[in-house]
């Protein structure tokens, strides 16, 4: 018997040196080993670089350890308290997020057809008033000593698919250009482009341009939507299917907790007094 706790005795000392021997600073009754270090370090850093970083690691952790006695030390129990509500309840709350997150990523349809973004549209269209201005629009913007100005306003000015595509072939040449006026696009977008005032940008025209040092500027506007008109489907669609996700998700959600309060009540692991 003596032998078996000499032995004992000799391996707990053993194992003691050994943990002793990893650690790197003590501060009161906590420690910090090597290894905690590990993550510190970056790989293919130099020795001294190294160095620096580690003391200055350590130095932040004992200010925190000693900071956190004195705050310990100096709180009250109905802090203390509160303080662990605190992180049991957003423990809670991770937990559960999570485990939401989980199943709505397992369970959630994610497929949206066009009638019901429509259908949508159509339903909430009061709700899709406009905060900014849009604008239909093609421009294009290009040196002042470009040779071929006259045919390139020109083609600039037609309506014609090949008269695009021509222009398009050239498109490096061209500073910035803009020819595709069937889709709705922002007007502070376009201010930052071009040297036009909101005034005269918000006016529906077939052709207008302007000139400065920088260039030439060719502008054709063809719709202008105003704040609190009504948001066109097709500049709203993203937003739309968004909105139609989070109702499912909020659905989804609903629709387990019903079952886990049914399940929990029928197996008896659930009850009201």
């Amino acid at each position: 018997m003596l032998c078996a706790l000499t032995s004992c005795d000799y391996l707990e000392v053993q194992e003691k040196e050994k943990t002793t021997s990893e650690i790197v600073a003590i501060v009161n009754t906590e420690k910090l080993f090597r290894e905690d270090l590990k993550s510190v370090l970056p790989n293919n850093i130099s020795e001294q670089d190294s160095i620096v970083l580690v003391r200055g690691y350590i130095n932040d952790w004992a200010i925190k350890q000693l900071l956190l006695k004195k705050a310990e030390t100096n709180s009250s129990l109905e802090d203390v308290e509160e303080i662990n509500s605190l992180v049991k309840d957003y423990k809670e709350s991770l937990l559960i997020n999570s485990y939401k997150e989980r199943l709505i990523k397992q369970q959630l349809d994610t497929i949206i057809d066009d009638n019901e973004i429509e259908l949508f549209y159509s339903e909430n269209k009061e709700n899709f008033k406009l905060n900014e201005e849009l604008l239909k629009i093609k421009y294009l913007h290009f040196d002042n000593n470009i040779i071929n100005k006259k045919e390139i306003t020109t083609l600039f000015k037609s309506d014609s698919i090949e008269d695009v595509e021509a222009l398009e072939k050239q498109q490096l040449s061209f500073k910035f250009y803009q020819f595709n006026d069937t889709i709705w696009t922002q007007l502070d977008k376009v201010l930052l482009k071009l040297p036009f005032s909101k005034e005269n940008l918000l006016k529906k025209t077939k052709f207008v341009q302007k000139q400065d040092s920088l260039g030439l500027y060719l502008v054709a506007i063809k719709d202008v939507l105003v704040r609190n008109d009504i948001a066109p489907l097709s500049y709203i669609k993203p937003t739309i299917k968004q909105m139609i996700l989070h109702k499912r998700k909020i659905e989804l959600i609903r629709d387990i907790e019903k079952i886990l309060v049914k399940d929990a009540t029928k197996n008896n692991n659930f009850k009201v007094y």
